[in-house]
């Protein structure tokens, strides 16, 4: 794999960000590393970050470029530092960003599949609020979504300590309850036939796990494929490097 750590200014944004991309190669002598490139564009995943992190993070604390690797997959890692991927009430425009901005970027730098079939999104806490919130609101540009450990019913961190400040430079003081940036109000508005493949893993110690078990119950109730797994785990990198590798196996590459 070639890991490219990519700065480069955003209009949207109107500031230099960065992103870290991987990109798949078939070494010929290289030890210990399976590597599957080709001619074609390689499938592309968008893996999102949480609310510490930034877009090294999970190259630092996972092996996700050696996952990525065997598969032939090109990881696409972006900067969007505590904004919930939402454009800001006192901040940036991180949804348009990501939703708009970065993907023409991406297909202007690197040489990606930019067919639906190969285009997957997943992410980690923030992150998987994140994926879930752009697959839902872009159903056509995804085959497949994932969260991992995901903040998923952002109303409530409203009553969280540790994240009402965030909240409200986010969100402002109008409501998210019923809004575009309100999973549970997405999910009610959505026709169940046009959304992607969707994935959800939770551990069972987690303290966002009664907001992935909401989310269950709203795909249960409108009748929203949904394959999700709870299981031992808590809000750390040994359980998301782990389930990474599941939601590589999962992701529709290769078939």
């Amino acid at each position: 794999m070639a890991v490219i750590r990519c700065d480069f200014f955003s209009d949207v944004l109107e500031l230099g960000t960065s992103m870290t991309v991987l990109l798949p190669q078939s070494p010929s002598s290289q030890i210990g590393l399976a590597g599957h490139g080709g001619d074609a564009a390689p499938p592309v995943l968008y893996l999102l970050h949480g609310l510490s992190d930034d877009d090294t993070a999970w190259t630092r604390y996972t092996s996700i470029e050696r996952y990525a690797a065997a598969r032939g997959l090109a990881v696409v890692m972006p900067q969007v530092h505590r904004s919930f991927y939402t454009d800001e009430a006192h901040g940036g425009r991180f949804w348009t960003f990501l939703s708009e901005e970065l993907p023409a970027v991406v297909s202007g730098f690197f040489r990606v599949s930019t067919q639906r079939a190969d285009t997957f999104v997943a992410g980690l806490s923030m992150g998987g609020y994140g994926a879930f919130k752009w697959a839902l609101r872009q159903p056509e540009r995804f085959a497949a979504a994932a969260s991992l450990s995901g903040a998923l019913d952002v109303a409530s961190i409203y009553r969280q300590p540790y994240t009402h400040e965030v909240a409200a430079r986010v969100f402002g003081d109008h409501p998210v309850a019923g809004t575009d940036d309100d999973l549970l109000h997405l999910l009610s508005c959505a026709d169940p036939a046009r959304l992607p493949r969707l994935m959800l893993r939770c551990g069972t110690e987690d303290h966002l796990v009664e907001q992935n078990h909401r989310f269950v119950a709203a795909c249960r109730e409108r009748a929203v494929p949904l394959e999700a797994e709870f299981g031992p785990g808590a809000h750390e990198w040994s359980y998301w490097d782990a389930q990474i590798q599941a939601v590589l196996d999962w992701l529709p590459v290769g078939r």
